[in-house]
């Protein structure tokens, strides 16, 4: 025969339950905000290496009609053949994109050319406000920043 020895079972103490629940919160008060960035960050990277494949396009664009496409043609000039100023005598058939990429925040890119100071051109994304300026992941991203 078996002899069966009862042991008195000890459960935790409300003490030692809300030490455990401290802990916890602790951890995920230094954890959680780095993980949280993370989306923002993913962001900012796409737009930088958008604006790259952006940039690779207008050179390519630019070595085949011996300019950029002018503001008012934009960026849709990478697309579809452009009209207007300067002219695209050499553009190619098969465009330059398959189409233009958004921000990813869903806000088109901004192209200006001829660009501010010495730049042939400004490319960037307003970031995630979506407004000039900005600080952060709210910062403007553009083709300097990237090169």
């Amino acid at each position: 025969m078996a002899v069966r020895r009862h042991r008195k079972q000890r459960g935790f103490t409300l003490i030692e339950i809300m030490v455990v629940v401290v802990i916890i919160g602790v951890l995920g008060a230094m954890v959680i905000p780095q993980f949280m960035s993370r989306p923002d960050q993913a962001k900012v990277t796409a737009a930088r290496t958008d604006i790259q494949a952006l940039s690779t396009a207008l050179e390519m664009y630019r070595l085949d009609n011996f300019s950029y496409p002018s503001s008012q043609q934009g960026l849709e000039a990478l697309v579809r053949q452009p009209t207007g100023l300067p002219p695209a005598r050499n553009w190619n058939p098969s465009g330059y994109l398959k189409a233009l990429p958004s921000d990813p925040w869903g806000t088109p890119y901004q192209y200006l050319s001829p660009g501010t100071g010495s730049a042939p051109y400004d490319l960037y994304s307003y970031g995630a406000d979506g407004m000039p300026g900005g600080v952060d992941f709210a910062a403007d991203i553009d083709s300097r920043a990237t090169d």
